[in-house]
């Protein structure tokens, strides 16, 4: 965690917080209303220096939809990334948790607090554990309509209207999080242009380490379906061709330049020249400094 760390103040960032007397006045005074309702709603884009600390836990339900960037959240003993095109629902728990974000690819995320009489049935019944990890989901456009409705329904005031509306909405939009199937359609893209996309991508990012999380968030899709993807339309898994581009150029660079093995190293994202000799030959069959010197011209 950075030394300097805030709960809020993100530019561009949306925040609304119900006020205990529209709680305790028109909720609480509800059966319907009570049963689930939301406590609080919000939008951190890109929170650089975000973190929050809950020694005691949360007596709310958190749901953390990730959109961009990473996080990582921390419950009890465990601790979780989370990644773009990630989501989790954290239940109400009296265990220690904080959350944050990535220092240097802070997450973007919208979250959503709530409660009611039936949230500890609710969270049995969807067995929901502060131990669970991450889910991944395609780019949930059908939850962020619902999330801004929800917003909106608030921004207009805290009438009972209002309220319901919100309510309502917000069964809807956890369930499309938890029956994610039931509710999402894939993308409609054109997958060839979309790997052709990718793979130059990869190419002008070639002297970088990148995750299948960050290939994924670049096309707006799950990790595990754009992995599923890339190895049905290229045949190769995507870090197994990363990795495989890497060394190809590496190989380019061992002869036509008079740069060392170390340097060349460096250059496709491999800080350890001993790992990536080994990663090279495995490829190649040769040694860098064989290759080097077997396909220089003479």
């Amino acid at each position: 965690m950075s030394s300097f760390s805030r709960r809020d103040g993100f530019t561009g960032q949306k925040m609304i917080v119900l006020p205990n007397r529209v709680v305790n006045k028109i909720i609480r005074a509800d059966p319907l209303l009570e049963h689930m309702y939301i406590t609080q709603i919000g939008y951190f884009p890109k929170a650089l220096f975000h973190y929050r600390e809950r020694r005691n836990g949360c007596a709310d339900n958190i749901l953390l939809y990730c959109t961009q960037g990473r996080g990582w959240y921390v419950t009890g003993k465990n601790r979780y990334e989370l990644s773009a095109n990630q989501f989790v629902i954290l239940p109400a728990t009296d265990l220690y948790m904080r959350y944050g974000a990535d220092n240097e690819d802070p997450w973007t995320i919208y979250w959503v607090h709530f409660t009611g009489t039936a949230i500890n049935m609710f969270n049995k019944t969807m067995k929901l554990s502060p131990q669970s990890g991450p889910g991944s989901i395609y780019y949930n456009s059908y939850a962020l309509n619902l999330w801004n409705t929800m917003y909106q329904s608030f921004e207009k005031g805290f009438s009972k209207e209002n309220i319901a509306n919100a309510v309502l909405c917000l069964h809807a939009f956890v369930a499309s999080f938890l029956f994610k199937e039931m509710y999402l359609q894939e993308p409609a893209f054109n997958s060839e242009k979309m790997m052709a996309r990718i793979i130059e991508f990869m190419k002008a990012n070639i002297d970088k380490k990148l995750t299948v999380e960050t290939f994924a968030a670049n096309c707006n899709l799950s990790a595990s379906y754009f992995s599923n993807l890339f190895k049905q339309e290229i045949g190769k898994a995507p870090l197994e061709y990363f990795i495989q581009l890497k060394i190809y150029h590496a190989c380019t660079l061992l002869v036509a330049s008079n740069m060392k093995i170390k340097e060349v190293a460096a250059s496709v994202g491999y800080d350890d020249p001993y790992y990536f000799c080994r990663i090279f030959k495995k490829l190649t069959n040769q040694s860098p400094r064989t290759y080097k010197l077997s396909n220089r011209k003479k």
